[in-house]
């Protein structure tokens, strides 16, 4: 298994970081048979898989769940997990108490926590404490309220140099690598340039140390928006709806099941139980 270290010689290396967003263990041991460097555990499975219009309603208890399953999956891969909405922001022992279950209960291997401000504190106490953080910058989900919205961020002089700032901090309180999320290029470029741990993009550009998608979008499980900076490598929601159509037309014209997929029994059996074939 990969361990921090392990990107850090990466990002030296000039080696490009493949992340991907998995929400259970079958997406999770595909992505570890492709050879993905890290699997995140997103709270975006709030709105991939439970179907919500944010990332708010998410719990510690649903990243649990979900990073249980991702470890199952892909048991010799680096996961991270998403801590979720409001589980960072206020007291550290709750904090803690949320981490310790998370890395506990589920073998992740680290934390990640969105945004700057308050936050940057928190990275540095939990690396302190011995856990494995990855930052979050530029568009953070939880915060799109806030943010007014999925919006890029960092475009402006202001907006950009506070991101720069935030991102060295990040660094400097341990972090062992950073997200930045809907950036210019320019800006995500220059950031990954001044740090010493890799900065992985999604929606920054390809001058990041690596980049993040999310498993569906990936692989087009998906009949909703898609962010521009989406790249689908196959379109599985297609043939998806084409197989459970033609099964729908099986069941209704009973050509499904056929007798290939069908048991039986010896006849001498049936004669007792039921006195023989009955039509």
């Amino acid at each position: 298994m990969k361990s921090t270290s392990t990107f850090l010689k990466m990002k030296k290396e000039r080696e490009p970081i493949a992340m991907m967003t998995a929400y259970d263990a079958p997406s999770a041991k595909a992505a570890a048979k492709a050879g993905m460097d890290i699997i995140l555990v997103g709270d975006s499975v709030g709105m991939v898989v439970h179907g919500y219009d944010s990332t708010i309603p998410v719990t510690l208890d649903d990243m649990v769940l979900h990073s249980k399953a991702v470890r199952r999956g892909a048991p010799d891969t680096f996961v991270v997990t998403d801590l979720p909405f409001l589980t960072f922001n206020g007291d550290f022992g709750t904090t803690l108490s949320a981490v310790k279950k998370l890395m506990q209960q589920t073998g992740t291997n680290g934390v990640k926590l969105e945004g700057g401000g308050r936050t940057l504190s928190v990275i540095k106490r939990l690396t302190e404490a011995g856990v494995p953080v990855m930052g979050h910058l530029g568009l953070t989900p939880q915060s799109v309220g806030v943010l007014g919205g999925y919006k890029v961020q960092g475009k402006t002089e202001e907006s950009a140099n506070r991101l720069v700032e935030e991102a060295k901090i990040i660094e400097e309180n341990g972090a062992f690598a950073l997200v930045l999320e809907c950036v210019p290029r320019q800006l995500a470029a220059h950031i990954s340039s001044l740090l010493n741990i890799p900065v992985i993009g999604i929606g920054a550009g390809a001058e990041t140390d690596g980049q993040v998608l999310v498993f569906h979008d990936a692989i087009g499980f998906s009949d909703g928006f898609s962010p521009k900076f989406v790249k689908q490598y196959a379109n599985i929601q297609n043939d998806i709806e084409v197989a459970l159509t033609d099964y729908v037309n099986e069941v209704k014209q009973l050509t499904f099941p056929g007798t290939e997929h069908t048991f039986t029994m010896d006849e001498n059996t049936l004669e007792k139980l039921y006195g023989g074939i009955r039509s």
